[in-house]
């Protein structure tokens, strides 16, 4: 029994030194971007994963990257936090194209790699096919840390995260498919596909349902922000391993409940401060398991098999570029064809360019079973690709946004937002002080300099925000964007304020959102 004990003591203390390690690690460049100039022209995603390849280099192996590992500890907090952030409003308006990405892109790309594959490389069909299913899932977290950073236009971003949140759950579903193919126990007749796809993905939005609006309602009898945050995590995990216990898509049940929670728990059920709190938090622990993610993918790369299958890599990198073109720019002509937000050119063109790959795919590579005789040469060729994906697509996003005329202004936005945040806060001070009763100890000389220095500041900042509005006069829509944006929110959580009371058995539909338009 001790010797037992003593062996238990010993593995998990071999094992947490490698994580305390890595988080040693992946943290510390993670923050790099933020403290040295320099670094801030290289996503931190991207400056993990070379960090990763020169650790990989020097052969300094932190610790497995396992497919359990990715897809059940990892990658559930990531889709959750996805979600939460992307608003149900922005992904109605662009919920065309983004399922005709996630589906019939992913049914493209497949066949696309497969076919060059098999032609060009000489791989079995069974191969190809495990490879342009893990091709098939998009990852672009840099892409979408850059795009907030230059303030790149809403639609392009929504249609990246959607795309991304949705494919993921579809490339899974696809990949159970073809490793049954694989391994002679599937039948790939068409009927056969659709009957299990609408059961998986079925399964899978019911209890992300399920959940999600389980813990909306519980959370209206409370009112604690530490409570609230971990119902939250639990409800990601817990959805993920439910549905997939049930035979269902633990992805597309995460994304479910991140986007319920997010768009109607969270204004129903947790006033502002705990919504701020709950946010801050998920954004935290995104970036926590992104750091750690993309370094171990670039520790986990073996120079000298990705060397044995070099030409098998090239010609994959070739086909998913190609590929990822006809499906994006012939999926945007149906789309703009029916839609009412037609996505521009040039903003196609990043979405062909900006489709990285990262954790998903490595961990389907990794999934493919032992028994496959051609296994290494799957994970060579992906790990390959998706290295070719985040260092070449990845560090060249920020060109083609100069280059294509679509890096926004959020810097002078954001200079703008905290010039007007600075005028309301010294507005509501002057009125407080206005309204304050003289108090013992305190001379009305005091007072009266207190008012001065508020009054002199606001005028100052008053001159500060008509300068600025002068010499950018598109600044002045900004706000009226601004000022009916804070319009709806006011609506929407008188709404939520009066069903977290009992006053309403539902959350209405906001009667302003047509009206502020015009």
């Amino acid at each position: 029994m001790v010797v037992a004990l003593g062996m238990i003591e010993g593995a998990i203390e071999a094992n947490l030194k490698p994580f305390l390690l890595v988080l040693c690690v992946s943290l510390s460049v993670a923050t790099l971007p933020s403290i040295l100039g320099w670094f801030r022209r290289i996503p931190y995603t991207l400056l993990l994963v070379i960090v990763g390849l020169g650790l990989a280099l020097v052969d300094v192996r932190l610790v497995d990257l396992s497919p359990g590992l990715i897809l059940t500890i990892f990658l559930p907090p990531l889709l959750f936090e996805a979600a939460w952030n992307l608003k149900w409003s922005s992904l109605k308006q662009e919920f065309l194209p983004i399922a005709l990405f996630a589906t019939f892109g992913v049914v493209i790309s497949i066949a696309g790699i497969t076919f060059c594959l098999t032609q060009f490389a000489g791989l079995s069909l069974a191969t190809a096919l495990l490879v342009g299913v893990c091709l098939s899932a998009t990852d672009p977290v840099s892409v979408i840390a850059l795009f907030r950073e230059l303030g790149v236009g809403k639609q392009l971003m929504t249609l990246m995260e959607g795309e991304s949140l949705f494919n993921d759950g579809m490339a899974v579903v696809a990949f159970s498919f073809l490793v049954g193919f694989s391994l002679g126990t599937t039948d790939l007749s068409p009927q056969l596909i659709l009957l299990d796809v609408f059961r998986v993905v079925g399964i899978g939005v019911a209890v992300g349902g399920l959940i999600g609006f389980a813990i909306s309602y519980l959370t209206q009898r409370f009112d604690l922000p530490l409570v609230e945050q971990s119902l939250t995590l639990v409800s990601a995990y817990g959805t993920y391993l439910l549905a997939e216990d049930l035979g269902g898509s633990g992805v597309i049940g995460v994304v479910t409940t991140g986007l319920i929670l997010g768009n109607f728990g969270s204004r129903i059920g947790m006033n502002p401060r705990t919504r701020v709190i709950v946010t801050e938090f998920w954004d935290f622990l995104a970036f926590f398991v992104n750091s750690i993610v993309f370094l171990l993918i670039g520790d986990q790369i073996q120079f000298s098999v990705l060397g044995q299958n070099l030409p098998t890599i090239a010609i994959t990198i070739a086909a998913m570029v190609l590929v990822r073109a006809i499906a994006i720019y012939s999926l945007s002509l149906v789309s703009n064809r029916f839609s009412e937000t037609p996505i521009p050119l040039a903003e196609q063109t990043l979405l062909w360019w900006g489709g990285l790959r990262g954790s998903v795919s490595i961990a389907l590579a990794l999934s493919v079973p032992t028994l496959l005789q051609e296994r290494e040469t799957v994970i060579a060729t992906v790990f390959g690709t998706v290295l070719f994906t985040l260092l070449v697509q990845g560090l060249s996003i920020r060109p083609f946004l100069q280059r294509l005329n679509l890096l926004g202004e959020e810097t002078l936005r954001q200079h703008f937002s905290e010039l007007v945040a600075r005028q309301v806060a010294l507005k509501r001070v002057k009125q407080y002080l206005e309204q304050l009763d003289y108090r013992p100890g305190v001379e009305p000389e005091f007072y009266d300099y207190q008012k001065a220095l508020v009054r002199g500041e606001l005028s100052r900042m008053d001159k500060e925000i008509d300068k600025i509005q002068d010499e950018h006069p598109n600044l002045r829509e900004f706000a009226k964007e601004q000022l009916r944006d804070e319009l709806l929110a006011i609506e929407a959580n008188t709404y939520a304020e009066f069903v977290q009371t009992g006053r309403l058995n539902k959350e209405l539909a906001p009667l302003l959102a047509g009206e502020l338009e015009t």
